[in-house]
């Protein structure tokens, strides 16, 4: 597949049946070898005792497009809800193996997934505290070949060592609470600093040199806090620079922090437009854009970021998406297509509580006056049965 400098495509057709071949690691007839593996995951949350929830994979096609989706059992159950900024799934990436690890916040656990084989590598545990029903979800951050996890039930932030097979060993884990007793929502992680957003509108940073957290004392309300915006979801620069953060609020605003003293310091504020909340937040692979996601508008907004200062300028909003409040209505994290450049397709959870999630797609196009975001045409892609998406990831993986 070639792109040309505005964004373009140039594609070369392949049937389904080639792509699917592909995606399990078989050439199709005709062909000098299988493409290189390329899926989206989501985590379908569901929340009924039976049958367990799901992970399902779909094929990316050469032109963005998603295939028939997969599910495989995660073999718990999630609740179909909860955090925006939690991410409830992660993609892993080894250099022999496709790891996928999916939270079940009813069932208390994480579920690994060798997604090559499509098959489940283990359910992991926290310590005994961690048994506690997660009612605001378990979210999932990776950090070098740890994977982090906040068990809302609890309050604590739980370390796994990554592990062949991807499997996962429980190293230890610490309380971590807000200043006003909030529990973590979103966390991100980058080199040995682990950022968290509060449930109570404050943030906070770790030391995660020696893999389990500790706490650095900075924690601090983010501004705004008691007015307009809660800070909910968080994402990092890839030098380690600089924290970016999203969250509730009536209009689009995100938050960043220098921390490359090693702890937060005083966020800037940023407001890029009317579109309601940023509840998620997603830099692009090569750092020039972030997406936010106007969870509760159905909206997604494209702003322009300087990963050299940590400014942020605005950029431009999508439309509401196709079916916002008729057959859904909120929107979670977005993913990217490719691990390069602005990422290629932007793909959107579309969360309906009645089990008919779908994923949204969208195409970001920089102009020499601003950009546009606009959905693309195959725009919906229904989701499993059943499902309640909010987190979605893409392999391969953005790197970092």
């Amino acid at each position: 597949m070639q792109r040309d400098e505005g964004g373009g495509r140039s594609i070369g057709k392949r049937s389904a049946a080639a792509i699917l071949l592909a995606f399990f690691g078989v050439a199709a007839s005709g062909e000098q070898a299988p493409a290189p593996l390329h899926f989206l995951a989501d985590n379908d949350d569901i929340a009924r005792a039976s049958p367990p929830s799901s992970v399902s994979f779909y094929v990316v096609g050469a032109d963005g497009g998603l295939a028939d989706p997969v599910a495989v059992s995660t073999g718990g159950n999630g609740m179909a809800g909860g955090y925006f900024g939690i991410d409830r799934l992660v993609v892993a990436a080894g250099s022999e193996e496709a790891c996928v690890y999916a939270s079940n916040a009813q069932s208390e656990n994480i579920t690994g997934i060798d997604a090559r084989e499509r098959r489940i590598s283990g359910l992991f545990h926290g310590s005994p505290k961690d048994m506690r029903l997660a009612r605001d979800g378990i979210g999932l951050a990776l950090g070098g070949n740890t994977l982090y996890a906040t068990f809302s039930g609890s309050g604590n932030i739980g370390a796994f060592k990554i592990q062949p097979g991807c499997k996962l060993e429980y190293a230890g884990e610490v309380h971590a609470q807000g200043l006003s007793g909030g529990t973590a929502e979103g966390l991100a992680v980058r080199g040995n600093i682990l950022i968290v957003a509060y449930g109570d509108g404050s943030i906070g940073s770790f030391d995660v040199s020696a893999g389990v957290p500790v706490a650095h004392d900075d924690a601090q309300y983010a501004p705004g806090t008691r007015e307009d915006f809660n800070p909910g979801a968080v994402d990092i620069t890839r030098d380690g620079r600089y924290a970016i953060f999203g969250g509730g609020s009536t209009a689009s605003e995100v938050q960043v922090s220098d921390i490359s003293s090693g702890k937060i310091t005083a966020p800037k504020v940023y407001k890029l437009g009317p579109a309601w909340g940023a509840d998620s937040v997603r830099l692009s692979p090569d750092e020039t854009v972030l997406y936010i996601s106007n969870s509760a508008g159905g909206r997604v907004t494209a702003a322009f970021f300087d990963k050299t200062t940590g400014a942020v300028r605005q950029g431009c909003t999508s439309e509401p998406l196709r079916g916002y409040y008729t057959k859904f209505n909120y929107i979670g994290a977005v993913a990217t297509e490719l691990p390069s450049g602005s990422g290629g397709i932007l793909y959107v959870p579309e969360y309906d509580g009645s089990g008919k999630s779908n994923i949204g797609m969208l195409r970001f196009t920089s102009t020499s006056t601003g950009c546009t975001l606009a959905e693309t045409a195959a725009s919906p892609v229904a989701a499993t049965s059943g499902s309640a998406l909010l987190s979605i990831g893409v392999y391969p993986p953005r790197p970092f």
